[in-house]
Formats: C-alpha cells, structure tokens, sequence
C-alpha cells in the first residue's frame, strides 16, 4: 500500500494552471531541468515522486516493477473520492490494473484498434465529419465548433464502433463530464457512476436480446465477461473514446488559429498532416494530471532510489516538452518530426485505442480547413474558455466564423 514518510524538505507540490492556452505550467520546466524525478507532497500528506523528464517517464512507462494497480496510486490534486480509490478497481477496469488482470481484459479488444481496423473505418469517419461540416455550413456563423464539430465526430464513432445509441450522447456526456471534473462534489460523482452503471445495464440487456455488428455485441456474445465487466469495459472505451479525440480536435484547431505560419504550411503541402497530428498530440498535452504509478519494490531511476509502496505522477506533459528529447520543445513545428512523443504513453498501458485517434484527426483536421478556408475565432483568443478544472485538459467552447 502506499507508505507515508515524513515530509522531505525539498517536497514541491503538483504544478497547476497554465500561464496561456498552449503553455505548461512553468514550473514543470525547471523541475525537469533541476531534477528530473523530485519528491512531491501529495495533499493527503503522502510524499511521494513527481517525474517531469521524457527518459524518466519512458522508462517508468514500461517497467513492471511500477504498477497501475489503483489502490497503490495517489491523486496529486485535491479529489473527493480519494479514499474511495484505495482499493482495488472494478471488475473490467483494466486500466488501472497490472498484468494477468489487466491481459485478460485488454487482449480481446486489441484486435478490434488495429491499424488495419481503423483504415477500414476511414470512409466512414470521412461521411460523419463531411456530415457536421456542412450542417455547420448551413447553419451559419458563428458556431462553438467544440459542439458542433469536434465533440460530435469522435463520439458518432465510438457509438457506432461499440453499439452505443448515438441519441443517448446528452446522457454518457454529462456523466462523462462529471467523471472527469476534479471539482465535482462527492455526490455528483457517485451518483454519476450509478447512472453509468444502469445506462450500461439497459444497453447490455438490450444487446443480449438483439446482438448486432458491434463490438460490446461481440464481447456479450462470447460470454467471457460477466455483466459487470462488460458494463466497465465499455464505459472505459466510450469515455476514452469520445473525449480525449474531442478535446485534441478542437484544442487543436485552437492551436493552428493561433498559429497562422503552421495552418499556412499544412495548407501548402498537405502531405504534412501526418506530422501536423503527432506535433499537435506532442505539443498540447491533453493529459496534464498523470500518468500515476507505485513503485512494487525498491527501483533507482537516473539516480534516485524509489521505495517500494511510494507513489509517483509523471507529467506527459513535461516529458513531450523536454528539448533533452525535442528539438526547440516549446514551439509549434509541424515540419519537425514528432515521432516518439508520449502522448498515448507508452508500455502494456499505452492507449488501446491511439490509431482510431489518429485517424479521426487526420480526416477531421484537413476537411474542416478546406470546406472553411477563413475559420477563424468569434472571440477574442483570451476569451476561450479551458477546461482547467478537467482531467483532460482542452477548450470548453471554440466559438468561430468564417
């Protein structure tokens, strides 16, 4: 379990807020250069590892010997639920558990995120965004594009993709957004997982009376999972699916507003867009609370010893930033490659679905800047307003007009 040592002296607490839009916060940055694996207080008291620097965080990543296992991990912000974490994660929870649990969860669904998959499901994410676009054509400027383009393609196709009704997305959002509010209260949060768990509860029973091409049909249908694990294998994937492709999708487009020389560049040559989506995922760090891990046993990284029990938060966000990694890390380059960027992770953990991501982007992106060649934002750019509060960083709204 996680152990509670004294307070070290030279304990810093988790950095949070970002001085603009597209900046860490800055004292991420001189963490990773002074020391890039720091003892961190976390706020109940526990002392335990912040890891800013990207060899460190890779490292980690794919050691077995620090584990996802939910009831070692700590929160290095305030979260009501804290104590509630402190045991072990549900049944069909996958990602916050270690191998063989976390094998025999993942490995049926791996077949079905393939690059090979994806690139099938292409024409149809090419049909859902041609779809919104011209319904925000025809509805005029202005129009928030994070509910009018960038929320609706991901979560169209991770509906179709799992079986979920499209028309219940006003429900799975809400509690989506509960879920991942680090400010909501203790009550809105259990409450919330209630409802998931009975909006699950319906959909699984409906499927078993009337299996269709899905893939929550497939896993009902192989009768592997009990009700429960099916239920939280799949609010795992809608959740995931849905938000974090949103939020690049539009904190993305944000970004290339924001940087005319780049739109400029990836309009003169669209063959930049694969390099456009690893530099927008390197570059943005939707993730900015996290990856957590705990330490199984004693293990010294660039030469700091981890207890065994001591809990760490590594910064995707520093890691992708570090110029030790990146050349000039702190702009925005799309003719820099970005490969190996941490943004998805990296290990046993590293996101299950980074390809459907991957696709969704590089359809979505290049349509919306061909059909709308004068996008460009409604408000001035220190009026967007961020989901800082959020687990998943991006923008709450993106009001623009062509």
């Amino acid at each position: 379990m996680t152990q509670s040592h004294p307070a070290h002296p030279e304990a810093v607490t988790f950095p949070f807020g970002r001085p603009s839009p597209f900046e860490p916060p800055e004292r991420l940055a001189s963490l990773r250069e002074e020391r890039p694996v720091t003892p961190m207080a976390y706020p109940d008291g526990t002392t335990g590892w912040l890891v800013t620097g990207y060899s460190a965080v890779r490292a980690i990543l794919a050691d077995p010997r620090f584990s996802s296992r939910r009831e070692l991990l700590n929160v290095p912000v305030p979260f009501p639920l804290m104590q509630e974490m402190r045991r072990p994660a549900d049944p069909g929870m996958f990602i916050r558990m270690d191998p063989p649990d976390h094998t025999r969860y993942r490995k049926p669904l791996t077949a079905q995120f393939t690059v090979r998959r994806m690139k099938q499901l292409e024409p149809r994410i090419q049909e859902i965004t041609e779809e919104r676009l011209a319904a925000m054509e025809k509805a005029g400027p202005p129009q928030d594009l994070v509910r009018e383009f960038a929320l609706p393609i991901p979560s169209l196709v991770i509906c179709e993709l799992l079986g979920v009704p499209y028309a219940d997305r006003d429900e799975f959002q809400r509690f989506t957004a509960v879920l991942l509010n680090l400010e909501s209260s203790v009550e809105d949060i259990r409450a919330t997982i209630v409802g998931f768990g009975a909006f699950f509860a319906r959909l699984i029973e409906a499927k078993r009376a009337d299996p269709a091409d899905d893939l929550l049909s497939g896993l009902i249908t192989s009768g592997e999972l009990t009700d429960e694990e099916l239920s939280n294998v799949g609010f795992l994937l809608l959740a995931a699916g849905h938000e974090t492709t949103a939020n690049m999708l539009g904190l993305g487009t944000f970004a290339l507003l924001q940087h005319p020389d780049q739109l400029a560049a990836l309009r003169a040559d669209p063959s930049l867009i694969d390099n456009t989506v690893e530099e927008l995922l390197r570059y943005l760090g939707i993730i900015h609370v996290g990856p957590l891990r705990a330490a199984l046993e004693d293990v010294e990284v660039e030469g700091q010893l981890i207890k065994a029990g001591d809990p760490l938060t590594l910064s995707i966000v520093a890691a992708n930033r570090d110029p030790a990694r990146f050349s000039d890390p702190d702009h925005l380059d799309i003719t820099n490659p970005a490969t190996g960027h941490l943004a998805f992770g990296h290990g046993l953990h590293q996101c299950l679905g980074q390809q459907l991501a991957r696709v969704e982007m590089r359809t979505a992106f290049p349509m919306l800047f061909d059909r709308f060649p004068g996008l460009r934002l409604a408000v001035p750019a220190e009026e967007v307003p961020m989901r800082d509060t959020m687990s998943i960083y991006g923008v709450r709204e993106l009001p623009v007009r062509w």
